[in-house]
């Protein structure tokens, strides 16, 4: 009897399984294209002379509408890293 016929040394192969499933990585980039979105909305209103105010740095735009997409994006981010989906047995 030769040491690979062995019950006691019968190599187990590990069972090799990602961490997340495909539902859970289009959860990440659906939330990614909201973040990138809030902060595409948050760029510009800067003034090119210095000495002049610019008043479009106080839009809807930037306070109102970026700041929610940016949230909404970092909870789309948290869901679908904790979300969890049932495995179907085999």
């Amino acid at each position: 009897m030769t040491k690979k016929d062995s019950p006691v040394f019968k190599e187990k192969k590990p069972e090799f399984s990602f961490a997340f499933t495909k539902e859970n990585y289009m959860y990440m980039i659906i939330g990614v294209v909201v973040l990138a979105l809030g902060y595409i909305l948050l760029l510009g209103g800067g003034s090119d002379n210095p000495d002049t105010f610019n008043s479009a740095l106080f839009n809807t735009r930037r306070l109102i509408i970026s700041p929610i997409l940016i949230v909404l994006g970092l909870v789309i981010e948290v869901y679908a890293i904790m979300k969890k989906t049932k495995k179907t047995e085999e």
